[in-house]
C-alpha cells in the first residue's frame, strides 16, 4: 500500500546519524516533530522541527516523564488511513497523521550496569513515552513506519528517494517486526532486574524471558543441513564469547562458537598460566605451566592426535613462542580465545600459510575465576518449552576434601587431585579425568558406563597413566572402576560420593592402600 511520508517524529536517545537523518528527512519535504534533547540536536544542526509540545498545545512535565502521551501523538500515529471513522475523528480533535517514528529507548542496560548504580537511578531509565510510540507504530504499520535502529536510517532515506518518499508494505512489515523484538527484549531485561533486586522465596521467577540481538547468521548449524544464527544478549559484562574482538580468520561457524565457549570456561577456573585444548566441548588437553608456553606445550601433549583442529584458550597473552610452537610441523586449530596477542604472535599467526586465512583468534581482554557472574543463567531448550539453572561456579580446593580411605594423600596429590577434579567438572559425563604434574594426560568423556570411562582415560594417557591422579564427576557406582584404574597404575582418586556403595568402592582403595577423597559435590554435564 503506498503511504506518502509526511509527518515524522523523532525522539531518540541513542542519537548517533541523527542530525544528518534529520536533515535528508526535511530535504524530502517531510515536516519534523521532536522531543527534548532530540529537538534541540536538531535545531542546532539547522534542522526545520517542530518541538512535540508545540504539536500538542501541551507542555512537557513531571521532569520530562509525559510528554508523547497524547491523543495528538497517539492518534497521529494509531489512526487507519482507510477507516472512515477514524478520519473522522482526526478531523474533528485536529490530530494530524505521523507517518514515520523514529524512536530509540532510554538506555536502561547502559544504567545497571554501571558500577554502583541505584534503583531510582535505574527507575528513571525506563522507557515508557518510547516503547509506546513504537509498539502503537509498530501495530498500525499497514500504514506507519518504524525506525528503532540508526543502522537503518541510510535504507531508510533511499527507499523514500526512490520511492516517492513512501516505504514499501514489505519495509514497514520488517521495521514493526524489529521494533517490536526490541521492546520484548527492553521488557524482559527490566523484569529480570526487578525480580534480581528484590529477590524472593525463589531464584526463578514465575514467568522468564530470553531476548537477543542478532549478531550474525551462520553458514550452517552444527550440521550443513541445519541453519542457523548467533544471537547476543545484554546487559553481559563477563568477558566472553559473545563479547569478543575477532581479529582474524575465517568466519565462526555454530561448532566454533559451542568450542570456544567450552574453552573459555574451563580457562576462567584459573588465575595461572593455563592452557586447554577443546575437541568437541571437552578438553583432551589441559595443563598449568610456569608459563604460558609451558602450559601450552604440555595441555597439546594431553592427545596430540585429537589436538588438530581443536579450539584453545589461553589465561594469558599469546607470544610469539607460542605461535612458533602452533605453527610448527602439522599442528593446526580452529580458533584461539585470549586476553590479548603479542604483535609478533599475531603477525605469525595471521601470516603462515594454511593459518592466515582460516584461524579464528579472538580476544576477550584479562579474565579469571573473578569475572565469573553467578547471576548469568544458564538455558536449555527443550521441545516444548526449556530448562533454566545457575551456572557450576563452585570449586572444591584440597582443603575441603575427605579422606575416606585409610591410606592418606600427600599434600602433592592433593593439589593434584584439586586440578583434576576442576577439569572433569568441564568434561561430559560420564567424566574421567587423568592428570600429571598439573596435565591432563587422559580423558574419558561421554561413556554410557563409567568403568568404559575409566578405561578409555587410561587407553588414551598410555603409559603417562602410570603415577596419575583421577577424577571423577559423579560417583563411582561399583569398585570395578576403581580396580580398572588401579590396575592401570592410578596412585588416587578424587569423587563426590554418595553411591550406596561408597564402603565397597572405597574398600577396593583400601585394598590397593590408594588414597580416595570425597568432595561432596557432582559435576555432571550432559
Amino acid at each position: 500500500m503506498q503511504n506518502t511520508v509526511k509527518r515524522a517524529l523523532i525522539s531518540v536517545s541513542d542519537k548517533a546519524g541523527i542530525e544528518e537523518f534529520g536533515k535528508s528527512l526535511a530535504a524530502l519535504g517531510i515536516e519534523l516533530l521532536s522531543t527534548g534533547g532530540t529537538h534541540k540536536r536538531l535545531v542546532d544542526a539547522g534542522v526545520p522541527v517542530t518541538e512535540v509540545s508545540a504539536h500538542t498545545g501541551f507542555p512537557e512535565m513531571m521532569n520530562g516523564r509525559v510528554k508523547t502521551l497524547h491523543p495528538k501523538i497517539h492518534g497521529g500515529i494509531l489512526a487507519l488511513r482507510d477507516e472512515p471513522t477514524h478520519l473522522q475523528s482526526m478531523k474533528e480533535h485536529d490530530i494530524g497523521s505521523i507517518d514515520l517514528v523514529v524512536v530509540n529507548l532510554y538506555p536502561f542496560e547502559e544504567t545497571i550496569s554501571k558500577p554502583g548504580v541505584v534503583r531510582a537511578e535505574a527507575i528513571e531509565q525506563i522507557d515508557i513515552g518510547g516503547p509506546s510510540m513504537v509498539r502503537s507504530a509498530a501495530k498500525n504499520h499497514r500504514f506507519v513506519g518504524i525506525v528503532t535502529d540508526p543502522g537503518d536510517y541510510a535504507k531508510v532515506i533511499d527507499e523514500l528517494k526512490t520511492n516517492d518518499c513512501s516505504l514499501t508494505d514489505e519495509t514497514r512489515a520488517r521495521l514493526a517486526q524489529k521494533a517490536f523484538a526490541l521492546t520484548a527484549g527492553y521488557d524482559a531485561m527490566i523484569s529480570r532486574w526487578i525480580f534480581e533486586q528484590d529477590g524472593g522465596d525463589s531464584p526463578y521467577p514465575e514467568s522468564f524471558s530470553l531476548a537477543g540481538t542478532k549478531e550474525l547468521e551462520l553458514r550452517y548449524g552444527e550440521n550443513p543441513h541445519q541453519t542457523a544464527a548467533f544471537y547476543r544478549q545484554g546487559a553481559i559484562d563477563e568477558p566472553c564469547i559473545a563479547s569478543a574482538e575477532v581479529l582474524s580468520g575465517k568466519a565462526l561457524s555454530y561448532n566454533n562458537l559451542v568450542d570456544l565457549d567450552a574453552a573459555l570456561a574451563l580457562a576462567k577456573e584459573f588465575e595461572e598460566p593455563f592452557v586447554c585444548v577443546i575437541k568437541h566441548t571437552n578438553p583432551c588437553g589441559a595443563a598449568l605451566g610456569e608459563n604460558v608456553i609451558e602450559a601450552l606445550e604440555r595441555a597439546w601433549s594431553g592427545d596430540p592426535i585429537s589436538a588438530f583442529g581443536s579450539v584453545l584458550a589461553f589465561t594469558r597473552k599469546v607470544d610469539l613462542a607460542c605461535a612458533e610452537f602452533l605453527v610448527d610441523g602439522n599442528r593446526f586449530v580452529e580458533a584461539i580465545v585470549a586476553p590479548a596477542f603479542d604483535e609478533d604472535a599475531l603477525a605469525l599467526l595471521t601470516g603462515k600459510p594454511k593459518w592466515g586465512k582460516s584461524v579464528r583468534l579472538l580476544v576477550t581482554g584479562a579474565y579469571g575465576p573473578e569475572v565469573r557472574r553467578s547471576s548469568d543463567m544458564e538455558v536449555r531448550k527443550i521441545v516444548g518449552g526449556f530448562l533454566l539453572q545457575d551456572r557450576d561456579l563452585a570449586v572444591e580446593t584440597e582443603d575441603c576434601f575427605k579422606t575416606v580411605s585409610m591410606a592418606s594423600p600427600s599434600q602433592e596429590q592433593l593439589e593434584e587431585l584439586a586440578f583434576a577434579n576442576r577439569i572433569a567438572k568441564h568434561v561430559k559425563s560420564n567424566a574421567i579425568v587423568l592428570t600429571k604434574d598439573r596435565t591432563v594426560v587422559g580423558v574419558g568423556a561421554g561413556q554410557m558406563s563409567r568403568v568404559d570411562s575409566v578405561r578409555l582415560a587410561a587407553h588414551k594417557a598410555g603409559d603417562r597413566v602410570a603415577g596419575s591422579v583421577l577424577a571423577s564427576d559423579a560417583f563411582f557406582p561399583f569398585p570395578d572402576g576403581v580396580e580398572v584404574a588401579v590396575d592401570a597404575g592410578v596412585v588416587a582418586l578424587v569423587e563426590p560420593g554418595g553411591s550406596v556403595r561408597d564402603e565397597k568402592v572405597i574398600a577396593a582403595c583400601d585394598a590397593a592402600q590408594v588414597p580416595m577423597v570425597f568432595t561432596g559435590a557432582r559435576h555432571f554435564r550432559h
